[in-house]
């Protein structure tokens, strides 16, 4: 196989925990400026909206870094199974059978 993975394997949950971080981060921040603004004036309830407003555009662009991060490395997941498969179809064939007599076995005893 010629293709090697250069991503670390705990990048991706990595990531996704610090998505989750930021999104609590956000949720906190806002619940924390509504009770704030609650017996605010109107300008201070616009400057509130706004900076709530562009932590969500941030939370929102992180999302979306994420997303394309992680449809990046399936593609490439992806391509490296299949580059596999066509350098070794027999081995393949020969895994996918021993995993089926196993699942054959196991079902048959229940």
């Amino acid at each position: 196989m010629t293709t090697e993975m250069t991503a670390r394997p705990g990048s991706i949950e990595g990531t996704r925990n610090k998505l989750v971080t930021d999104l609590r981060g956000v949720v906190d921040d806002a619940d924390h400026l509504l009770k704030e603004v609650a017996n605010s004036t109107a300008a201070e309830f616009a400057a509130a909206r706004s900076s709530i407003g562009a932590r969500l555009t941030d939370a929102r662009y992180r999302i979306d870094g994420a997303r394309a991060a992680l449809t990046d490395r399936a593609r490439f997941v992806a391509d490296v199974t299949q580059e596999y498969v066509q350098e070794n179809p027999w081995r393949v064939l020969g895994v996918t059978a021993a995993v089926a007599v196993l699942v054959g076995v196991l079902i048959s005893r229940r």
